[in-house]
């Protein structure tokens, strides 16, 4: 039976599999400056290269192209499914309780940045494919893993790939978790700035900055405060810390008061299993007894817009749900302010019931009427249907090596199906663990992955014999 050969099959790949992820978590393969053929800089070209030779070894056909986007082919017949894994990752940060760029395994489990999004999942896939390959089984269709860099920022790479290529009939990410996502979110940025005259009164806050990637949760945020003692800063740092949950610990650099602040980082997708060190601090800054001024009023003005705990934009305006793809979400992910202005960007997942009227012109309304400039950029949301023969094949595979019922979800979170025409996410994650991506400490079950590679080798073979 096909299923026990797959089975045992993995029964003894386990090690290698660990291996090889082990090897790809070691490239830092976050995105930066674009270097001459490395367009996402010199992390994300490693690990492509590294990745296509490891599917080389495997007797695989490989090509890169351009060093946006890396493919590996099943066989040489026409290209009926595509898997979308992407190999580059968010920055560090902080926190971390293992070292981010090497795997550490314990108690079932592999830690490192990437393990769970998307570098596990993606040794997962190309060891389905050489699963199907070294059991021989016959397929009148062409699997293509399809590896990009530049997922977590502005998927350039696969839009670069997709203007040269034609999408396969079938194309799934296994970017998430099981069962099926098959409704992504639309995604709702902007960007907002405003000025004023510096203000010489005192006391005053001096600067502010927090975040520095946009769908990411800050985890950290720092002020500074000239004009009042750590004596006089204590009882507000205090109470802001018992509304908030956040630490804030201070220290004298010259005639001011650095505070910083230390919340928990997280992906902005579900901004509710973070805690926002900007909103945190822009809480603990509006309540001080700060010299009055356009630098201090933006301070409350936004403290307002975007209250601590807020993640459903109720302040500003923009609060709405639907039955298929759950709430709209909010987080306030990047903020820095001098004594003449500030600039500040914030990352909305908006469902489908979310149109311009009831989501951007409110909030353009809001910043007008308080002086700030807006620019926006907006991602309409992606569904398939759920009893599409695509996704059904997926749900039986999944049911068939889980005994778990299969369902359809929608998650605020983009991937790279989400301009695809009957694309879903799939795995590789099982309900009910927390992987943390974008976060410290990210983490994966080796079950999980195990898993997840039997599923999509039956894929595989259900699609494309």
């Amino acid at each position: 039976m096909l299923q026990e050969r797959i089975q045992q099959y993995f029964e003894k790949a386990e090690k290698q599999i660990i291996s090889d992820i082990t090897r790809l978590v070691a490239i830092r393969s976050v995105r930066e400056e674009p270097q001459p053929g490395m367009p996402f800089g010199k992390g994300p070209a490693e690990a492509l290269a590294a990745a296509l030779a490891m599917a080389g070894e495997m007797g695989f056909a490989t090509a890169n192209i351009d060093n946006y986007v890396g493919t590996v082919d099943l066989n040489d017949r026409e290209t009926r499914l595509g898997i979308l894994c992407h190999l580059d990752v968010v920055a560090e940060g902080s926190g971390w309780s293992t070292p981010p760029y090497t795997v550490v395994q314990k108690d079932g489990m592999l830690f490192g940045r990437g393990t769970s999004d998307d570098k596990g999942p993606l040794v997962a896939a190309l060891y389905a494919l050489k699963a199907v390959k070294d059991l021989g089984i016959s397929l009148k269709y062409n699997t293509r893993l399809i590896l990009g860099t530049d997922e977590e920022t502005d998927s350039a790479d696969i839009k670069y790939y997709f203007a040269r290529h034609a999408a396969p009939p079938y194309t799934f990410s296994p970017d998430g978790f099981f069962p099926v996502t098959n409704t992504e979110k639309g995604s709702y940025k902007t960007t907002f700035t405003k000025t004023w005259e510096v203000s010489e009164a005192l006391p005053r806050i001096t600067a502010i900055k927090g975040g520095n990637i946009i769908n990411v949760i800050p985890a950290e945020a720092e002020a500074r405060v000239q004009g009042l003692t750590t004596a006089e800063l204590q009882p507000h740092c205090n109470q802001a810390a018992r509304s908030t949950g956040v630490e804030f610990t201070m220290s004298e650099e010259g005639d001011q008061i650095r505070i910083l602040a230390k919340g928990t980082g997280g992906h902005a997708a579900k901004p509710q299993k973070g805690n926002n060190a900007v909103t945190a601090l822009l809480n603990l800054l509006a309540s001080l007894p700060i010299a009055e001024s356009e630098s201090f009023t933006a301070v409350q003005q936004l403290n307002r817009l975007f209250p601590h705990g807020d993640y459903l934009g109720q302040a500003i305006g923009i609060a709405q749900a639907d039955e298929i793809s759950g709430p709209l979400t909010l987080s306030f992910n990047i903020f820095e302010q001098n004594l003449s202005g500030f600039k500040g960007r914030f990352d909305s997942r908006t469902p489908l019931c979310a149109a311009r009227e009831n989501c951007m012109d409110v909030v353009d309304a809001r910043f007008a009427a308080l002086g700030i400039q807006v620019e926006n950029k907006i991602t309409p949301p992606h569904h398939t249907p759920c009893d599409s023969p695509f996704v059904q094949t997926l749900l039986n595979a999944y049911e068939q090596y889980t005994g778990l019922n299969g369902f359809c979800e929608a998650t605020g979170g983009g991937t790279y199906v989400h301009d695809i025409e009957g694309g879903v996410a799939f795995g590789a994650i099982l309900p009910g663990f927390e992987p943390y991506f974008h976060g410290a400490d990210e983490r994966v079950r080796i079950s999980d992955l195990l898993t997840a590679a039997k599923i999509f080798t039956q894929v595989i073979v259900d699609l494309c014999a």
